[in-house]
């Protein structure tokens, strides 16, 4: 291509080409001339090095650059990058037909409609509008038709109407998160050159009016509009699929409209009345007689569905208020009155829905829902709620709490110059007086806010809740929140220095108050970070999201039952005292893998297989059931996909998921769409932060019984009880045997109960030390000294304050030469001299001292079991980062080795300790079965939680720390790494209240998890210690199984999201993801096929994809390849095509009401 001024724009590969040539001429050239050796070598040097810049630039050396410095482009940065064949071409493609433009509020609009500008209509429909002019012959010619649409002539505007009746057009707004990110509706023309898109969406599309603008695609063939209409119309996505509530909820306006309606008002004028019904309800608000928020009573009739399909009514007569009367009126048939008769919050709301929903299904639900809307937005315009600045009421007390605030500092301040506390402690103490001030504060503000005094009826004052708008606006979760409110009113509070780093000074003033320069230049601080925070974040989270879809993309249901009896069991989430998620959110929608048991009886009160929906639930809090075994994904026997009750309820329909779904897309989907909402930052304990770290005793909040699981314990002399197991757990059961609170027990907590006590709420149960770590003896006796030696193994201090002496044991490290090898140990010896030996067993009672433990007591001092013979003073874990937030999310599906994780027993048997190496303690468990023991060489500043001679089950923690995926793997197998991720994933997603149902973690375990390792190969061709595919060496193992040979054994591998996407099976798609070259030149060696059994394969060879409608077009494919005939497409005309559409379409699937 000629450019101006005499040069051309080629291709860069004909310069890398060019060079080839050239070199590969001179070569020849040089060749025949016979030239020096030297010369030749050069040359074929030069070659070499253009011919691998032509294959891949950059790979070898440096890039060979063109004329404008930069590198060129060689034949495999073609196919890689975010540029490349495979990311730019095949798996994303332009389309025609198509239109963007800008979107604004339609409130009127149906929720299955959407505004569509004329001349945007025109210009997508225009070949039907072609076809239909040339049908009613107004056009000889398709060139007529098209003068005819451009003269825009009266006929054309009655031939678009006809068209595009019936005929849903996409909108599709980006960035496409998940799958309502593009949702069909059809069309209705409208003046204007702007797409109107029904409120309620919004939520789903992640949508605002601010100038956000949106995509029209129209769906051409039958096939396409077909599907368009069942399933992608907006009224067929009224749940959303990552967790099964609805999505379809008002906010905002609507919101507070409602909210407003369903108030009431102490003395409100009309106050007392007795209507007939709704519609004098609405007569007498119309009139002015009384208002809205009037408290009056009204007869209402109620509607409940028999099981025969009858109606049952039921009328009564209700204390309720005039605006609730009237929203009754569009509540539809057979939902109760309770659900309107309250002041509706947004929760309110959307659980109001979603009871429709499962009640009475989609249509009516869908009805309701824009009934909601209109109402919403008509009385929000009649409240007249506005904010205006004296609506932000700042609290008396504000100045007298500050001031307080205020002398605290001082004081801690002339503390820290006396040299009390260190300069760590001053700064942690006066960030929590800011913090506590600033909560005094929020709360005096919110009292002021929340409420307001009245005179009623009788003249006398009544406290009720606030109609300030503010208020209004928060409570009823419209639009801010409360500490949105009290930096309008209360103080604004401490604020981060850019490091993430509290700043000591917090901001006393509030919004309403001002700020002065300097407050306002540590505001700006906070301000900027939040926005640099957001870019890293969204980058970040659609990474995540990228290498999530890459890993599951190829999981689709495939079966209906693989009749496995694995599963995973259930339990409620329990941290310390609260109940962070009840059973019934974890079971609702999944398959029981065994009978359920009524408890303490034989009884069965759910069978096996069957889908826990609501009903089921109910039966299940009714009979207080603690833990369901259900099916699980992670546990289903299907080879290439998962059976439908292994996987349970499709949450976006609310029955059994369907074949031919695609569940790995939409896990992947559910996870990395709110990943734009976590946080980005770690966190620094600072301040408020470290006051949880040390905890020392356990108060209960409930009443019950104590339950205490794998406890060992003595009874000391006091009567208390002493635990000397390591991760005791006690658990608070109520009197209908469900867990209530659950907690963690240290070694050497003293309790004040045991297993089974009654237990009043607010009452302590256990309490230790948690600055040491004491050694206590289990049996009675006197104490011997073993090997220690004063100057050698121990040392004698003596306290100056009290004069008492402690004996300290030296460490390794500085004991002197001949102290090394002794083992300095307290024996217990009865009155004779005889070593006790420990309950249970045959071994004496002797407890090995590590160094640094600090012993109180004598050579021949008497002691009773549950005494404390010693104590190790245990370092306060200096101020470690918490991960939080995105970056931890990331690092669970990366299955990351923590930096310092927790040693857990590789076997179980009994702990002792050999020879110590210069930074080093060896750890011995032997077996009880006297098989070989296990060594392992533990670094000395770990602190170790076992002594010498203690059992140890595998997979016990021997030491502290966060632990690491493969260990749990490996030592308790799949459910516990199972249960290991989906409880942390879910841990950060609930700290930012975002609900993902755990199957869709499940779901990418699953695939983590696709690999193993063969331990011992039998008779089958794979060799040892090779990573196979999961399902194939299941296949072989069958197939070894019915020949009657040795079958394999094999162990698990959890392989990171980016690895397991690497090393998927189909080389097509690892190509696709990262890496391309080096995965296709592997391929290409190995001489690869590849199944094209995964979503991504097909797309980029361009066939339909093995799910959804496509499922059953493979599925016939693949019949028809068994019988060995073609497949023969039935022969109809169009008419009859579209006459059998139509049928389709009147038989319900229509999103008209008409």
């Amino acid at each position: 291509v000629p450019l101006d001024g005499g040069r051309f724009a080629t291709s860069d590969l004909n310069d890398l080409y060019r060079r080839v040539i050239n070199r590969n001429n001179r070569l020849k050239r040089l060749l025949d001339l016979a030239a020096p050796d030297i010369i030749v070598r050069n040359e074929k040097r030069m070659l070499q090095e253009a011919v691998d810049a032509l294959l891949d630039n950059g790979r070898r050396g440096r890039a060979i650059t063109g004329s404008n410095k930069r590198p060129l482009k060689s034949l495999a940065d073609m196919i890689k990058g975010k540029q490349g064949r495979f990311r730019q071409n095949l798996l994303g493609k332009r389309v025609d037909y198509s239109g963007r433009s800008v979107i604004t509020v339609g409130p009127y609009l149906r929720l299955h409609q959407c505004g569509l500008p004329k001349k945007m209509a025109l210009e997508l429909f225009k070949p039907f509008i072609y076809g239909k002019l040339e049908l009613r012959g107004l056009a000889t010619t398709i060139k007529a038709a098209k003068k005819m649409v451009e003269r825009e002539e009266a006929v054309v505007w009655d031939i678009l109407d006809e068209v595009i009746r019936e005929h849903p057009v996409m909108l599709n707004r980006a960035p496409t998160l998940h799958r309502l990110g593009i949702q069909a509706f059809e069309p209705v023309l409208i003046e204007g050159k702007a797409i109107q898109l029904h409120p309620l969406v919004c939520a789903a599309y992640n949508a605002d009016f601010d100038g956000d603008q949106m995509a029209v695609h129209v769906p051409l063939t039958l096939e396409a509009q077909l599907e368009a209409r069942a399933l992608m119309m907006s009224t067929n996505n009224i749940l959303s699929p990552a967790n099964g509530e609805p999505i379809i909820v008002p906010s905002q306006d609507v919101v507070l409209g409602l909210y407003y309606m369903t108030r009431d008002r102490v003395n409100g004028k009309g106050e007392g009345m007795v209507l007939t019904g709704s519609k004098e309800a609405e007569r007498i608000y119309r009139a002015g007689v009384a208002e809205l928020h009037a408290r009056v009573k009204v007869r209402i009739t109620e509607h409940e569905k028999r099981d025969n399909g009858e109606w049952m009514e039921n009328t009564i007569l209700v204390d309720t208020t005039v605006g609730r009367a009237i929203l009754w009126m569009i509540v539809p048939k057979g939902l109760p009155f309770s659900l309107v008769n309250q002041a509706l919050g947004k929760k309110a709301i959307s659980k109001m829905l979603n009871t429709c929903y499962r009640v009475l299904g989609l249509k009516p639900t869908v009805i309701f829902a824009d009934q909601i809307m209109y109402a919403g937005f008509a009385y929000a315009a009649r409240s007249g709620s506005s904010v205006g600045i004296d609506d932000m009421v700042i609290p008396a007390k504000k100045a007298e709490i500050i001031d307080e605030a205020e002398a605290e500092v001082a004081e801690i301040q002339e503390q820290f110059q006396s040299g009390l506390v260190t300069a760590g402690e001053r700064y942690n103490k006066v960030i929590d007086i800011w913090a506590a001030a600033n909560e005094r504060v929020a709360k005096a503000m919110m009292d002021n806010l929340s409420t307001e005094t009245v005179i009623n009826r009788d003249g006398e004052e009544e406290r009720q809740v606030s109609f300030n708008s503010i208020f209004m606006m928060a409570d009823s979760g419209a639009r801010g929140s409360a500490a949105q409110i009290r930096q309008l009113a209360g103080m604004r509070g401490l604020m981060a220095k850019p490091d993430g780093s509290i700043i000591e000074t917090p901001i006393t003033a509030n919004f309403r108050e001002g700020l002065n320069v300097l407050q306002y230049f540590i505001s700006t601080h906070g301000a900027r970070k939040g926005l640099a925070d957001t870019a890293l974040k969204t980058a970040n989270s659609g990474y995540l999201t990228r290498r999530l879809v890459d890993v599951a993309q190829d999981l689709v249901v495939t079966e209906d039952d693989c009749s496995t009896f694995a599963g995973i069991v259930m339990t409620p989430v329990i941290e310390g005292g609260d109940v962070k998620e009840p059973l019934r959110e974890r079971v609702l929608g999944r398959v029981t893998a065994e009978d359920v048991l009524k408890p303490g009886t034989a009884d069965i009160l759910v069978e096996r297989n069957t889908l826990l929906n609501e009903q089921w639930c109910d039966v299940l809090e009714e009979n207080s059931v603690d833990s369901v075994k259900v099916r699980s994904v992670v546990t289903c026997d299907t080879d290439f996909g998962v059976c439908a009750n292994c996987y349970g309820r499709d949450l976006a329909r609310g029955h059994l998921v369907n074949k031919g779904e695609a569940i790995g897309v939409i896990a992947a989907q559910s996870i990395g769409e709110p990943g734009t909402q976590l946080t980005m930052r770690t966190f620094h304990i600072g301040g408020a932060a470290s006051r949880a770290a040390a905890e020392s005793s356990i108060q209960v909040k409930n009443k019950g019984t104590i339950c205490l699981n794998n406890a060992k314990f003595v009874v000391n002399s006091g009567g208390k009880l002493v635990i000397t197991s390591r991760n005791t757990e006690l658990k608070l059961i109520d009197e209908f045997g469900r867990t209530k609170e659950s907690y963690k027990v240290p070694y050497g907590a003293m309790m004040a109960k045991g297993d089974g006590a009654e237990i009043m709420g607010g009452e302590t149960v256990a309490n230790w030390d948690p600055h040491t770590m004491p050694v206590i003896t289990e049996v009675d006796g006197f104490v011997r000294f073993t090997d220690m030696i004063d100057g050698q193994t121990i040392t004698r201090q003596t306290d100056e304050l009290t004069g008492l002496s402690s004996i300290v044991v030296l460490d390794t490290a500085e004991r002197t030469g001949g102290g090394k090898d002794l083992r300095p140990a307290l024996r217990i010896v009865d009155d004779k001299g005889n070593n006790v030996l420990l309950p249970g067993t045959d071994m004496p009672a002797q407890y090995f001292l590590p160094g640094k433990t600090i012993v109180q007591l004598e050579d021949g001092a008497k002691i009773t079991g549950g005494d404390t013979l010693a104590r190790l003073p245990q370092e306060t874990s200096g101020t470690k980062d918490i991960t939080g937030g995105l970056p931890r999310v990331a690092d669970l599906f990366e299955a990351r080795r923590p930096k310092e994780p927790a040693i857990l027993a590789e076997i179980s048997g009994i702990v002792s300790f050999g020879k110590e190496t210069k930074g080093k303690r060896r750890l011995v468990i032997s077996p009880v079965d006297s098989s070989d023991p296990y060594e392992e060489m533990i670094p000395k500043w770990r602190q170790l939680n076992v002594f010498e001679g203690e059992r140890v089950e595998r997979g016990d923690v021997i030491s502290d720390g966060p632990e690491s995926p493969h260990d749990i793997l490996r030592l308790r197998g799949v459910h516990a790494v199972t249960r290991y991720i989906v409880n942390e994933v879910q841990d950060v997603y609930r700290l930012q209240g975002v609900k993902i149902n755990d199957k869709h973690i499940e779901v990418i375990v699953r695939q983590m998890l696709r690999k193993a390792t063969i331990a011992s190969s039998g008779s089958s061709e794979f060799l040892e210690g090779e990573q196979a595919e999961y399902s194939r060496i299941k296949i072989a193992n069958r197939q070894l199984e019915n020949d009657g040979k040795v079958e394999m054994t094999y162990m698990r591998d959890l392989l990171g999201i980016t690895k397991a996407s690497l090393a998927t099976e189909s080389f097509i798609s690892a190509a696709s993801f990262q890496e391309t070259t080096r995965v296709l030149t592997e391929a290409a060696v190995a001489g690869k096929r590849d199944e094209l059994r995964g979503l991504k394969e097909n797309v980029i060879v361009g066939r339909l994809i093995p799910a959804g409608t496509g499922y059953a077009y493979h599925q016939e494919r693949a019949r028809h390849r068994q019988q060995g005939e073609a497949p023969s497409a039935p022969q109809i005309t169009a008419d009859e095509a579209s006459a059998n559409l139509a049928e389709l379409l009147n038989a319900g699937l229509g999103g008209n009401d008409d």
